[in-house]
């Protein structure tokens, strides 16, 4: 086999004296300042497999998302989705967790944010990504909104600590979730008792193995209110509800919406 050469940066680089760097930040900022802001560098989003990227201003409306934002929820242009919130994008109890974290930098408690967090595949189901946030600031140094980034959890990702004890667990659940699920048997096939799956569940997404479970149930039922013209009673059935009763309370608490409501004004999009 051939030898290939190995490249390393020049050793004799030239570096800027502080006169010089200073002269350059200027000139940088004076270049960017003429740039289009529609056009900038987050367009660079659109083109990179796998990532999402997304800036909200101070009170969390939408001001920029690339184009795999869009298609998470099911968006044709960026105008959809221009200033519309967190709460208008998502279940209640989840929006509560993102402006959670958005509070946190905006109030300057942290200056970047990395976990896991519960959001939606282009399917509808909940599934695991990795999200990185950090703050907009202006130029007098002050906090403006929020940046930040996501992807889906890959599958070496799943080694990590965080995920060892749920992994099968949130498999079992996407699987069997239309299903009577007993989240005690799952926390047996998985190895462990109820108490650590919990732990291990609040740890990883904030929330506990039966509200992952609802989470997961009101969401496929969302998708069978928009596209299909099942009773709000079959819809329960088919998505592993007890009955139409619990389904109607359960779903309007994570929607903000009852199951009719929710059908209706998915109606008057159309």
């Amino acid at each position: 086999m051939r030898n290939v050469p190995h490249f390393h940066p020049r050793a004799d680089r030239r570096k800027l004296t502080p006169r010089e760097l200073c002269r350059v930040k200027k000139w940088r900022e004076a270049w960017y300042a003429d740039l289009e802001p529609t056009a900038s560098f987050q367009r660079l989003f659109d083109h990179i497999p796998g990532l999402h990227f997304f800036a909200k201003d101070k009170e969390g409306r939408t001001m920029f998302c690339s184009r795999s934002i869009l298609a998470l929820h099911h968006m044709e242009s960026e105008s959809e989705m221009l200033g519309l919130t967190d709460y208008d994008l998502n279940p209640r109890t989840m929006a509560e967790a993102y402006l959670g974290d958005d509070a946190r930098i905006l109030a300057g408690k942290a200056s970047s944010i990395e976990h896991l967090e519960l959001w939606f595949d282009r399917l509808g189901m909940p599934d695991w990504f990795l999200v990185t946030k950090l703050p907009l600031v202006d130029k007098q140094g002050r906090v403006q909104g929020v940046m930040g980034v996501l992807r889906r959890a890959a599958d070496y990702d799943m080694q990590l600590p965080l995920f060892q004890g749920v992994a099968k667990a949130v498999e079992i659940i996407r699987r069997d979730y239309a299903k009577p699920v007993v989240l005690g048997d799952v926390a047996t096939f998985t190895g462990q008792s109820m108490r650590r799956l919990q732990r291990r569940f609040q740890s990883a997404f904030g929330i506990n193995p039966q509200e992952f479970l609802i989470r997961t149930r009101v969401l496929a039922a969302a998708k069978l209110l928009e596209e299909t013209d099942l009773t709000a009673t079959e819809v329960s059935a088919k998505c592993g509800f007890v009955d139409g009763s619990s389904f109607s309370q359960l779903f309007q608490r994570r929607t903000g919406m009852t199951p009719i409501a929710f059908r209706k004004k998915g109606l008057r999009r159309k």
